[in-house]
């Protein structure tokens, strides 16, 4: 990215000056939609909103993926290194399936914390994508790193505003909309589904997705073992076993468009919305902006229009 000398020498004065507003900084100018998502792993994000994720890149929106830690202890029969190293490839073959754009920060896989240093990282990320929505996992959830994300993303909310907190990097003059992915925790309250996404015409690119994790699906990740990997010289069970893990996928997938049947007929009319097998859905988190019902069919340009 060029910059004129006029803007990097704000860039280079940021302690001792005034921080440098985000209007100043080259913003894209495409008319597009930018929209971030915060998992705490590298396989969470296209997991959690992967087809809606699809469908914002179809229409030509920009959507990053950053997976907080780099998955190297997630998996049965590896580790360190060579894992992170392999884990990150596997989410890039899923940025090429579903048309987004990936990232792994270098954080040990199960001791994510919620620092300052953390803090400032996320924010900086939010800036930096100039985010119209940011997503990531609630702060109850059954990991500890999901539940960090959670924290952590939301102790951005707002403060990726403030002049002065990380002034090195251009605050937002807008505050995005914050959203949670869903999950089925209750305690200490269940997820509510404010925006219901059909993600029919889409699927098969999450599952594509989901098969490109072999290391975690296919292979189980830290939960499976050698059981579940067939000889490579055998291709009917290798072909088996991948069926057996599309089918696994097919059920989870269809299993929010059950549970959330009155806000996709909401959304989609009783007729259309009761026929949708597959849905992703989406918390508003009320650190951000709240947006009215207009904004969100802006934001989620695939919603019918009523």
């Amino acid at each position: 990215m060029t910059r004129s000398p006029a803007v990097l020498a704000l860039l280079l004065a940021a302690s001792c000056a005034a921080p440098v507003p985000a209007a100043l900084m080259d913003a894209p100018q495409d008319g597009k939609l930018r929209i971030i998502v915060f998992g705490a792993h590298p396989d969470d994000c296209e997991w959690t909103c992967g087809g809606t994720a699809a469908r914002w890149a179809a229409l030509g929106h920009h959507v990053k993926f950053v997976a907080c830690t780099n998955g190297d202890i997630g998996h049965w029969g590896m580790a360190g290194g060579p894992l992170a190293k392999r884990r990150a490839a596997e989410v890039q073959k899923c940025a090429a399936i579903l048309g987004t754009t990936s990232q792994v920060l270098d954080n040990h896989d199960g001791e994510l914390m919620v620092t300052m240093d953390n803090r400032r990282a996320i924010c900086r990320l939010i800036r930096d994508w100039k985010a119209d929505v940011v997503i990531s996992h609630r702060p109850n959830d059954y990991h500890p790193d999901h539940r960090y994300v959670g924290v952590l993303v939301m102790d951005a909310a707002y403060m990726v505003t403030v002049p002065y907190f990380c002034p090195d990097t251009p605050h937002l003059e807008k505050n995005p909309v914050f959203l949670y992915s869903e999950d089925e925790f209750r305690r200490p309250n269940p997820f509510s589904a404010d925006i219901a996404v059909a993600i029919d015409e889409v699927i098969e690119k999450k599952l594509a997705a989901m098969d490109a994790l072999e290391s975690q699906f296919y292979e189980g990740g830290c939960n499976g073992g050698p059981h579940l990997v067939p000889d490579p010289k055998d291709p009917a069970a290798v072909a088996a076993r991948k069926m057996q893990v599309r089918q696994e996928f097919v059920g989870y997938f269809s299993e929010p468009a059950t549970r959330f049947r009155a806000e996709l007929e909401r959304a989609y009319g009783k007729e259309l919305g009761g026929k949708i097998r597959f849905a992703e859905a989406f918390e508003v988190c009320e650190y951000g902006r709240k947006p009215s019902a207009e904004e969100v069919r802006r934001l989620f340009p695939f919603l019918p229009v009523k």
